[in-house]
């Protein structure tokens, strides 16, 4: 043809610059066409003015007009709407148009970009009714929940399956968390399943909701990629207390309760012009580094396979804390027999290496005197100051940087996980397959706690108190699952069946190691009885003129954790939705691209207790001075443990009912869900008679809980151009929480605080929300100061006592929210997230315990407190500690990522690319909150915190990254 040109060129995926292979390329309205090679490459002819277009299933179209240029390189970008399609459930999979239950789909392209350690921060704010908080504390363990939870003294935590294998929620000596030890860049999608009808099949697990994360597979495409991420963090805020000049003045000229404090404590040898920050001192600047590498390709030419390697060393903010962690992962994928049998494994190695600094020094950095010197020539205890009184410590205060780098304590945590997992489909009958995954999980820990023999004592017959501990603990988790799924289409209904077997065992062992510089001490040596699940499960969906379609769920529970009586459990589920988008009134809809109605009820359950609440009879050993003598023997003591016979279920009813909905070529997509969730027979730690039972209280079924809200979520695409892309989802859920039943009508005490002894600040009552605060009414005085000790008399009967208690709102928001937007320019690509929180609330316990003058000197020492005690002027702590003056809004919005990058493509042959990029963590928190951080989280194995209560929390720094992606 006249004035054609021969146009070499080769198309990739925009997202990893991998060559796509079998890509078609037309000129629009001929026929003539050819298609991209292994390599992405192709060659066509064509005219000036010609439209090229490029089509692949799973991208989105492309069309191109030619000017004129003899090489053409084509970018494709994933079709989010086909690709959303298929959705990973429980035993199978779905599409979103014949989803009947809650159930949302995140994958590579929507995960939080940043400095993302472990697995469950990648969707944290992306997903609507599920919060994950994690401390400052470097590879922390995370606080993950879904629609808040469905429990009191069970487990809140999701049950969280890899690759088909449910793993424990139950950590191990030396590990931060359940999810430390996996590297997120193995990840490709998270499926959370939320509503009765999406969870129901996991049966006795899934009342708090099922999180599904699938790795990433190994395919035939050869592609290589290395990431490599550095990053600097510092901490933007500390407590405010006395400099050490601040501090003097205040000793000098402040008398507590008519007493002068002792001035000639002030100091040190005479040197009064010391001014130590001792959180200066056990705080430091962070660096941290981050790197991944991975070949995927077709190994022989016939098994696709995917290999990869991960290394991240954190600091953390707190000195002596690390955090290592190296991964290696292999995915092979091979089809046989015309792909009828399709075999997939997974395996992964995690080493996993900490040291855990001492959190508690924190606090103890806080109240430490900031008029005495961080070294101490003198000192017999390794060179540090240390208050004495003669040669021991006076008042058992230690210098909190020698509590820090005197001790190493040490962990070591070796896991292996994986799956392999059987899919074939009858020669037969193709419509039929039978599915067999064997899964297996092992940590194997080792821990070391070791203080220097410079450690100092308050005991007079001995000066130096170090010690050594050893740990070892072993936890496995052995699956086999095994189904048939049969799905057949016909003229105006598909059908479809699945029905299977469940077993799974899950072992832990360990020593708890004596310290061996204490004579009486001795290892504790245990070997919990195993738990053992087992389960039968059955799931039929319809859809009848794909308008039209109902799920139906039910799984048969056995569990070893409850007696014979008690041991299963029944849970079904069923769910109905209508495909109104079908309807002939819809279907030609310019507006509604999407719009589908869905109903679901069903029935959970939860058997989340601690080993020592198993029902076995057990025995403990008794104290290694607690012995008798039999001849020249000396036998330990055993001592019976507490059982509960009765003890079974939780079960969870669940109401909901949603849409689903795309407008406008659903440029603009989302769901709105209401759901109804009641807790009955909550297992609950509650007192028993004295004299009936090894103990004082045991695990009982008592109590109704109620939680029901809203969800809301929408993902638009603003701006969707060749090279301009600008989109955004935004998600809220707004929860209400109430106790509707508790054994006896009794109010049950909890949230234990620090300050004074016994004392607690929250409360389960029926008629409120759990963990609500329980606290005194401030008075104040005409000027609005608060009186010290006056509370208001509610009760009316002229006596301030226990009975003037009131509630006083709880931790849990009314509402959660997450906004994240992505804008691509030609190579630039820019990207942020936002979370807040509103109607939550945090005891303060730092100034509720520790900001009060009387506080400045304890006997034989002097000590510091924060500088709000200028606000109250309050002298004793036990006077006000239950005040509710303590009790704050921590309502807050905060940015925790921001990324920029720009990308290098076509910087070889085969089209790689590198991306440059920079970013921020935890850029800026806004919150009327007067403490360190309103997120205040109980999950972090360095410092345990009761849930809404503040009493000194592992700071997160502000972090600042840059790194580089090589993709080839």
């Amino acid at each position: 043809m006249f004035g054609q040109s021969s146009i070499k060129g080769t198309v990739t995926e925009q997202a990893t610059s991998i060559p796509l292979p079998g890509v078609n390329v037309v000129v629009k309205g001929t026929t003539n066409g050819a298609a991209t090679d292994f390599d992405g490459q192709f060659t066509i002819d064509a005219e000036e003015g010609d439209i090229l277009v490029f089509s692949y299933v799973g991208y989105q179209q492309l069309e191109i007009t030619y000017t004129g240029q003899s090489q053409l390189n084509v970018e494709l970008i994933e079709d989010a709407a086909q690709l959303d399609e298929v959705v990973i459930i429980g035993y199978g999979t779905t599409t979103k148009k014949d989803a009947t239950g809650s159930v949302e789909s995140i994958t590579q392209e929507d995960f939080t970009k940043g400095n993302i350690v472990t697995a469950e921060n990648l969707i944290s704010g992306r997903v609507s009714g599920v919060t994950v908080n994690t401390s400052g504390a470097p590879g922390s363990g995370t606080q993950i929940r879904i629609r808040g939870g469905s429990s009191i003294n069970g487990s809140n935590d999701p049950l969280i399956i890899i690759d088909g294998l449910p793993i424990s929620n139950d950590g191990v000596t030396g590990s931060r968390g359940v999810l430390a030890s996996i590297n997120p860049s193995d990840i490709d999608s998270f499926s959370v399943l939320k509503d009765a009808s999406a969870t129901a099949i996991y049966g006795s697990r899934a009342s708090n909701g099922v999180i599904i994360i699938v790795t990433k597979k190994g395919k035939s495409t050869f592609s290589a990629t290395f990431d490599a991420q550095v990053s600097f963090g510092s901490l933007t805020d500390n407590i405010d207390v006395f400099t050490g000049d601040e501090y003097r003045a205040l000793v000098e000229s402040q008398p507590i309760n008519g007493t002068t404090l002792d001035t000639s404590l002030l100091g040190f040898q005479g040197d009064n012009t010391i001014n130590t920050d001792w959180q200066d001192q056990i705080f430091r600047n962070t660096v941290s580094t981050q790197y991944n590498a991975s070949l995927q390709g077709s190994l022989f030419n016939a098994l696709p396979a995917r290999f990869s390697f991960g290394y991240t060393d954190q600091q953390g903010a707190v000195k002596t804390s690390e955090f290592n962690r190296r991964n290696l992962s292999l995915a092979l994928n091979p089809s046989m027999f015309d792909d009828h049998l399709k075999i997939s494994l997974n395996a992964n190695l995690a080493f996993e290496d900490n040291r855990f600094a001492d959190a508690g020094q924190i606090g103890a950095a806080m109240r430490y005197d900031p008029t005495k010197p961080v070294y101490d020539p003198s000192s017999p205890f390794g060179g540090y100051y240390q208050h004495r009184n003669g040669n021991i410590v006076a008042n058992g205060t230690t210098n909190p940087l020698a509590s820090l780098e005197q001790r190493n304590n040490t962990g070591d945590a070796n896991r292996f996980y994986g799956n392999l997992n059987f899919d074939y489909k009858f020669h037969f009958l193709p419509e039929l397959k039978a599915v067999i995954n064997l899964g297996f999980d092992e940590t194997k820990s080792k821990g070391y706690d070791v203080s220097d023999r410079l450690v100092p004592t308050t005991d007079t017959d001995q000066l130096f108190k170090g010690s050594y501990r050893e740990n070892n603990q072993i936890r496995k988790n052995a699956l086999l699952d095994g189904y048939l799924n049969y799905k057949k289409d016909f003229e105006t209904f598909t059908g479809e069946l699945t029905a299977g077997y469940s077993y799974q065992k899950f072992e832990n062992s360990g020593i708890n190691g004596r310290n061996v510089r204490d004579p009486l001490s001795v290892d504790d040596i245990y070997a919990d009885p195993d738990v053992v699940l087992i389960g039968f499960f059955a799931r039929a969906n319809a859809t009848f003129l794909d308008k039209y379609l109902v799920t139906l769920t039910y799984r048969r529970d056995g569990t070893s954790r409850f007696s014979k009586d008690n041991q299963w459990g029944n849970f079904p589920a069923a769910a109905v939705a209508w495909n109104m988008s079908e309807e002939d009134f819809l279907k030609d809809s310019n507006t509604f691209s999407n719009l589908k109605l869905r109903a679901s009820y069903g029935i959970t359950g939860q058997q989340s207790i601690s080993q020592k609440d198993i029902f076995l009879n057990r025995y403990r050993a008794g104290r290694g001075d607690s012995q008798y003598q039999f001849g020249n023997s000396t036998i330990s003591s055993l001592i019976a443990s507490e059982i509960n016979p009765d003890l079974k279920w939780e079960e969870t009813k669940t109401f909901e009912v949603g849409v689903d909905y795309g407008l406008f070529d659903n440029a603009l997509s989302g769901s709105l869900n209401y759901f109804n969730k009641n807790s009955d027979d909550l297992l609950f730690e509650a007192a028993v008679a004295d004299g009936t039972n090894f103990s004082n209280s045991v695990i009982q079924n008592i109590g109704k809980l109620n939680i029901q809200g809203i969800e809301f979520a929408i993902n638009a695409d603003v701006i969707k151009k060749e090279d301009l892309t600008l989109n955004f989802n935004f998600n809220a859920t707004f929860l209400n929480r109430e106790m509707k039943e508790l054994a006896l009508d009794q109010d049950v005490r909890t949230g234990g605080i620090a300050g004074g002894t016994g004392n607690n600040i929250q409360i389960h009552r029926e008629g409120e929300a759990p963990n609500s605060f329980y606290v005194f009414k401030q008075l104040y005085d005409n000027s609005g100061n608060p009186i010290e000790g006056a509370y208001a008399d509610l009760n009316g009967d002229n006596v301030i006592n226990d009975d003037d208690r009131y509630v006083k709102e709880n931790p849990g928001a009314n509402a959660n929210f997450g906004f994240q937007s992505s804008l691509y320019y030609k190579n630039f690509d820019f990207a942020f997230n936002l979370r807040a929180n509103v109607g939550n609330y945090v005891y303060n316990n730092v100034k509720s315990s520790k900001a009060q003058y009387e506080l400045l000197q304890d006997n034989a020492v002097l000590g510091n407190i924060p500088k709000s005690v200028l606000e109250t002027g309050f002298q004793r702590t036990a006077d006000v500690i239950i005040s509710d003056i303590y009790v704050e809004n921590a309502s807050f919005l905060r940015m925790d990522n921001l990324t920029l990058g720009y990308t290098f493509s076509d910087i070889t042959k085969n089209s790689g690319s590198i991306r440059v990029w920079g970013g921020v963590q935890n850029v800026f928190t806004l919150t009327n909150y007067s403490g360190l951080d309103p997120e205040v989280t109980d999950n972090d194995s360095d410092l345990t915190l009761t849930q809404g209560i503040d009493n000194v929390v592992y700071p997160r720094p502000r972090t600042v990254l840059v790194g580089a992606n090589f993709k080839f």
